[in-house]
């Protein structure tokens, strides 16, 4: 009897370190960075470490699906390393000797990725699963609501539009007098012009006033007496 219960003791051994070793079918390489993220706070790796993540991911297995029984023995560490990485696989609870699904693992881990790098103090990037992507941190979202930034936006165009406006237009209404103005000394200039004809001076014919030179004038009045 005994020696039927250490073959079938070392049968279950041969099929676990089967199942369980670098590339294996299912199989997931993790690696801890304790040192870098903790610094003189790091803790060793030890059995009870090893427990912990064991636990973990039967919890992880168990969220993911409701239909299952994952229970810590079904979780398998091997290749262990001293800098702390190493292989597992999760074994189907009903057979032992099968492994479940990688995408099932997969998913598992991803949906509770937080809690277990919580559990160890570490982060996605000190605590990696490498055949599983990190997991996407939640948009930060603004202090300020979207909304309110818009408005803002939107507040200060317009009025940069409307001090633009104001702006232009008195540049343009004193661009208008100072034309005007010239205009109007050009005139002037005009009415006072004296002219010389045949060497004596005339005054320019000013159409507005309906004025007469004053030198044909006298001779209008002399040939008149006449």
């Amino acid at each position: 009897m005994l020696r039927f219960l250490l073959l079938a003791f070392s049968v279950v051994v041969f099929a676990h370190a089967e199942l369980c070793k670098p590339d294996a079918q299912n199989a997931f390489k993790v690696r801890l960075s304790i040192k870098t993220a903790l610094g003189d706070n790091a803790y060793a790796w030890d059995a009870n470490e090893e427990y912990l993540f064991k636990a973990m991911v039967a919890f992880a297995m168990r969220r993911y699906s409701s239909k299952s029984t994952t229970q810590i023995s079904n979780v398998l560490l091997c290749n262990v390393t001293d800098r702390v990485s190493f292989w597992f696989v999760v074994t189907d609870s009903a057979k032992n000797v099968t492994t479940v699904a990688g995408s099932e693992v997969e998913a598992a881990i991803r949906m509770n990725r937080n809690r277990i790098n919580s559990a160890f103090l570490l982060s996605d990037k000190t605590l990696q699963f490498l055949k599983i992507s990190s997991t996407i941190a939640p948009p930060v979202e603004p202090s300020t609501p979207v909304w309110l930034i818009v408005f803002g936006v939107v507040l200060c165009l317009t009025v940069a539009g409307i001090v633009f406006l104001i702006v232009t237009g008195i540049q343009r209404r004193k661009k208008q007098n100072k034309e005007s103005s010239e205009t109007e000394d050009l005139e002037e200039k005009c009415e006072v012009t004296v002219t010389i004809e045949n060497g004596i001076p005339c005054e320019t014919l000013d159409l507005k006033a309906g004025h007469i030179n004053g030198v044909y004038a006298a001779d209008d009045e002399r040939f008149a007496s006449l």
